[in-house]
């Protein structure tokens, strides 16, 4: 079977909430930290340490929209959307979901929320299980919630597997038995079973090849349309996220430093990590790529263990200050952008300025490393 898609649809669809202005996000971040624990292996000190992946991060997601999320591997991408999703606790912050605060609700209180929010995880062969069917595994959601009879389940299995593409006379084979894009297909039916408000897509076409990934991508699409869905679209892959995302918000070692609308991203994108990431991407015209300006950032990324004071990417920054090593930057507006468009930078980058003209300021012995407030470092003592 190929992975072509396939436009059958399951029952009426609701008309899509883009046409519609809401004065209330879906979902809100306000201050999300998560920090996890490192033990020390000594025989004589102990010493607790904290990975600091996501770091009071303030989000907010409108119905009907796609929020694109990106950085490089290991900035706190898949940590933030699985606080998002409560499948982590977190350390601080809250997470309103439709108005309601869902930070400290517990497993059996967020489960009826989990027909709200559900997520398409970014590897289609470990997040399926090799020993079940994949009429069992998409039929789950039903099982688990109590919807249905069996051979109502079947049906319902069955059209969802039409929608997303898949054959429905396939039902009862393993996922060994299908290729990656169709597995990952199988993720995407899954998660839309109970017809969920939010889906959260962790990376979900960064293992498959180009072409099964406009597959992917443009179905992704037409079930948004179709159903109103909200979309939070990770991944590292800037080009894939232009063309998903309405806004998209860029995220450095735990925090988010710029957000704006996905055009503006790519015309006026004001942090000089923002521009460095857009400098990387592949051009197709070789007289473009020779007339782009390349910003090539050097030094590797701090340890989340133990981050930088003040701005995270004055290390690496061609533009850093004796300010960004003492000053932490937070989310505004600067020049004359749009309530829409914020930025995290002490010093923002104006649009014709050349970043590879920009010399940093700061000795390599002005850079700071300094744990977050809050979340101390115990030494010799009772963690």
């Amino acid at each position: 079977m190929s992975d072509n898609d396939n436009s059958a649809g399951l029952g009426s669809a609701p008309s899509s909430p883009k046409d519609v202005v809401s004065a209330e996000p879906l979902l809100r971040l306000d201050n999300v930290s998560k920090a996890f624990p490192v033990h020390s292996t000594s025989l004589f000190t102990r010493t607790r340490e904290f990975v600091h992946a996501v770091d009071d991060v303030s989000l907010e997601v409108r119905p009907g929209e796609t929020l694109g999320l990106v950085g490089e591997t290991g900035c706190g991408k898949s940590t933030l959307a699985r606080c998002i999703a409560r499948l982590y606790d977190l350390t601080s912050g809250s997470v309103t979901f439709d108005g309601k605060d869902i930070s400290h609700l517990s497993r059996r209180e967020m489960r009826p929320l989990r027909r709200e929010i559900q997520m398409i995880f970014q590897d289609p062969y470990g997040s399926l299980n090799p020993r079940r069917r994949v009429g069992s595994i998409i039929g789950d959601p039903f099982v688990i919630h109590g919807i249905d009879s069996r051979a109502d389940r079947k049906k319902k299995v069955q059209d969802l597997m039409e929608l997303v593409g898949l054959n429905p006379e396939h039902y009862n084979r393993f996922p060994a038995e299908f290729s990656g894009g169709q597995r990952q297909r199988i993720g995407t039916a899954r998660a839309l079973a109970l017809r969920p408000r939010m889906v959260i897509c962790d990376e979900p076409v960064s293992a498959l090849d180009v072409s099964i990934q406009a597959q992917i991508i443009n179905m992704l699409k037409d079930l948004q349309d179709d159903f109103g869905l909200t979309y939070i679209f990770i991944s590292h892959d800037l080009s894939v996220v232009r063309h998903v995302s309405d806004r998209i918000a860029v995220m450095y070692l735990g925090r988010i430093v710029e957000v704006a609308p996905s055009s503006e991203i790519f015309e006026r994108s004001r942090h000089p990590y923002t521009r460095a990431l857009l400098s990387a991407l592949p051009v197709a015209d070789p007289d473009t790529a020779d007339r782009r300006e390349r910003i090539v950032l050097v030094g590797d990324i701090p340890s989340p263990t133990n981050p930088p004071s003040g701005c995270r990417f004055h290390t690496r920054c061609p533009k850093a200050r004796p300010d960004c090593v003492q000053i932490e930057p937070v989310l505004e507006q600067v020049f004359d952008d749009g309530a829409e468009h914020l930025t995290a930078c002490l010093h923002p980058l104006a649009l014709d300025e050349d970043m590879a003209l920009a010399k940093p300021q700061i000795e390599d012995s002005e850079i700071l490393m300094a744990p977050t407030p809050g979340l101390e470092t115990n030494t010799g003592g009772t963690p």
